[in-house]
């Protein structure tokens, strides 16, 4: 195939190649950071309900203090939890996976300072953590 190249084509390559602009490196990562998150993780595995409540909300208003943008919370999967084993028991909110986020979502306080909460992942019988993201703190 034989094309020939127009006279507008070759200007703008003539253009191109006598420019002193550069030409921005893809493969170099960004230096700019304003899309990137400050991101803070907890582990509430061992924890019991109130503890694991009372731990992940003083976190909460601390990390929203500081800055921090996410949070990772790692719950487990709940899999080995013994409170399955008690029919008396909620098998959701007996277990950290489902309690923490319907803790979050119930207090109003903490819910004023997250701006979503993944709740994919907790539904995801594989995940063994969500994250939030909080909203800036206003100055």
């Amino acid at each position: 195939m034989n094309k020939k190249i127009s006279d507008k084509d070759k200007k703008a390559w003539d253009n191109f190649i006598n420019s002193k602009d550069k030409i921005p490196n893809k493969d170099i990562k960004s230096e700019d950071k304003s899309n990137s998150y400050i991101e803070k993780t907890i582990d509430l595995h061992g924890y019991s309900l109130d503890d694991a409540n009372l731990k992940i909300k003083k976190f909460i208003e601390l990390s929203f203090e500081k800055g921090v943008t996410r949070i990772s919370i790692i719950t487990g999967k709940g899999s080995r939890s013994k409170n399955k084993e008690d029919p008396y028991q909620s098998k959701d909110l007996s277990i950290l996976k489902y309690s923490v986020p319907n803790y979050l979502k119930e207090n109003k306080d903490l819910m004023n300072k997250i701006l979503k909460i993944d709740f994919n992942s907790v539904e995801s019988p594989s995940k063994g953590k969500f994250y939030i993201i909080l909203k800036k703190k206003n100055v």
